[in-house]
């Protein structure tokens, strides 16, 4: 696959830009001049236009609008203008520029969220999942959902990132195993390993299992569980002893529950008592009032007043005694009325006393019982430190269980992969590795000596890392000098293409590169050279300062940019 066109759109379809690719050397120029060996102007877009056609083969968006260098800083100028002139970038791929009639995949992507969004491959719209396997399957129909990613093979075809730029083979991000290095030149030298994708998950697997036991072992190591759970077995059996020893009233609650109906059966007899007691006191009283009114006054003085009365008053009948025992007679009457309750009540106070006595009794037969058990408060304390250490060891048995579980799913995942690796490190697929890599060196030899003078050359090393083996891929200088890293990195992209073609493995054929600037003159007139001879479109950004005169022809210029020029021709502020 080739570049075509990649236009840039807004509204309802006014082109900014549409930029048409050819075969051999398309130059992006940066016309902004130096003076006095200052860059007079800056950020005029030629780097995003390397960035546009990555964003049509699944690039994220933010990176159209951020510094890839301190990635925290957005050009918002250029993100509202993307936005709010709703922006569309249709990159156009082609099997073959020479022949009209060859395979064309139209690419469009615009950067509205959501129902806005359009994502679309010859026009069909695309989820992203569906976007990403039709990217994939422009190269690999079936390879989606495998490994290494379509992302990963593209990788050293578009270069303007400051990994990519600097490194030849560890191109990817940051966080990149080497294991996914490993699956990834495997596949690009066309070392077939069915299992490479499962060998990648297993080691995914296992990383996520190694940071769960480092997080339940972040605190003690699975020994100092074992030796902490062990101490405190010991220290609940001691303390269940001293709970066991503790001499407890078994029927204490009974007891006591006796014990309170007890008092309360005492508090109301005495209050009965108390009662009768008052009753009984009251008609005593009584009795005692009454009987201090029955007469006891001089008899005889009392009877001649009586005759005194006869004599003058006509009529009266009764005799003074007999008025006198007539009254005796009443008072002896109330007399016998008022205490004729005090047998009852005496009996009644009998029985009484008599109860109240036997609950006293039991009251102390009890109270002595409870008393002389141990504490309960003591039991209680005991019961508090046993449930702490109970609750203690079922987090030290948790996490033991964890990690005993942790380590098997590791032997098992470790067995998993020991196994594929048999396979992977056998002397047949290390043969199969050393001619392929051969077949390369051939290429990558032969390229950079025709544009170095020097040799450069891929080597594979088996290597163990974290007790693990996988295979390390470097390129190095046959001639042992320091060689030139932009240059290394070119001629492994060239070569590349040429060893794909020739083992007909699908790759894309070109190669985007930003500061080419960085690059000797003579260099890039030579890869202007082979590239237009192997038929590789290669397509590199360049200050116009830094650009050979033989190669500033319009036939190698295929977009020129300025400050008064920019990509996106905004009006004001900076593009990208």
């Amino acid at each position: 696959m080739f570049l075509k066109s990649l236009t840039i759109s807004r509204g309802a379809g006014t082109i900014i830009r549409d930029i048409h690719f050819h075969a051999g050397l398309n130059l992006i120029v940066d016309e902004t001049p130096i003076v006095n060996g200052k860059v007079t102007g800056n950020n005029v877009g030629k780097t995003t236009v390397l960035k546009l056609v990555d964003f049509c083969l699944g690039a994220k968006a933010k990176g159209i609008y951020t510094d890839h260098e301190h990635k925290r800083n957005e050009y918002k100028l250029v993100k509202d203008y993307l936005i709010d002139n709703r922006v569309l970038v249709t990159l156009v791929l082609k099997e073959d520029l020479l022949q009209e009639a060859s395979r064309e995949v139209s690419i469009e992507r615009n950067f509205l969220p959501r129902r806005d969004k359009i994502q679309r491959v010859d026009g069909i719209d695309k989820t992203d999942d569906e976007f990403e396997e039709a990217l994939t399957s422009l190269l690999f129909v079936g390879h989606y959902g495998n490994k290494p990613t379509f992302r990963q093979i593209i990788a050293h075809n578009i270069r303007y990132k400051d990994l990519s730029v600097n490194n030849t083979l560890k191109n990817l991000d940051s966080f990149t195993r080497d294991d996914e290095y490993e699956t990834l030149y495997l596949f690009l030298l066309g070392c077939d390993f069915e299992r490479g994708d499962t060998k990648q998950e297993l080691r995914s697997q296992i990383d996520i299992e190694e940071k769960f036991k480092r997080r339940l072992e972040s605190d003690q190591t699975k020994s100092a569980y074992e030796t902490a759970l062990a101490l405190l077995q010991s220290e609940i059996e001691d303390l269940e002893r001293r709970k066991s020893s503790l001499n407890l009233n078994p029927n204490f609650e009974s007891d006591l529950d006796k014990l309170n109906k007890i008092k309360y059966q005492i508090n109301l007899t005495s209050s009965d008592i108390g009662r009768l007691e008052l009753r009984k006191n009251l008609i005593s009283e009584a009795q005692r009032e009454i009987q201090a009114s029955e007469s006891t006054i001089d008899l005889q003085q009392l009877q001649q007043i009586y005759q005194q009365a006869t004599s003058l008053v006509s009529g009266i009948q009764k005799t003074f005694q007999e008025l006198y025992d007539f009254h005796n007679r009443m008072v002896a009457s109330k007399i016998q009325f008022i205490v004729q309750d005090l047998p009852k009540i005496d009996a009644k106070l009998a029985v009484q006393r008599e109860y109240l006595n036997r609950l006293l009794v039991e009251e102390t037969e009890l109270s002595s019982v409870i008393i002389q058990s141990d504490s309960f408060n003591v039991l209680e304390q005991l019961i508090v430190e046993l449930n702490a250490k109970y609750q203690k060891k079922g987090d030290y048995e948790n996490t033991l269980r964890q990690l005993s579980a942790v380590e098997s799913k590791l032997t098992e995942l470790n067995k998993e992969l020991a196994a594929i690796d048999n396979d992977l490190f056998s002397d047949e697929f290390a043969l199969k590795i050393k001619e392929q890599i051969n077949k390369f060196n051939r290429h990558f030899s032969s390229v950079s000596y025709e544009l170095y003078g020097e040799k450069y050359a891929l080597k594979v090393d088996p290597k163990i890392v974290k007790g693990r083996r996988l295979y390390e891929f470097t390129a190095f200088n046959l001639n042992f000098s320091s060689g030139k890293k932009q240059g290394e990195i070119s001629c492994f992209d060239i070569a590349y293409t040429l060893f794909a073609d020739e083992e007909n493995i699908p790759c894309m054929h070109f190669l985007l590169n930003d500061k080419k600037e960085l690059m000797h003159d003579n260099q890039l007139l030579m890869i202007a050279k082979l590239v237009n001879v192997k038929g590789i479109q290669f397509v590199a950004s360049i200050l116009k300062d830094k650009l050979p005169e033989e190669l500033n022809k319009d036939e190698y210029v295929v977009l020129k940019l300025s400050q008064d020029d920019k990509l996106f021709r905004i009006e004001s502020g900076i593009d990208a």
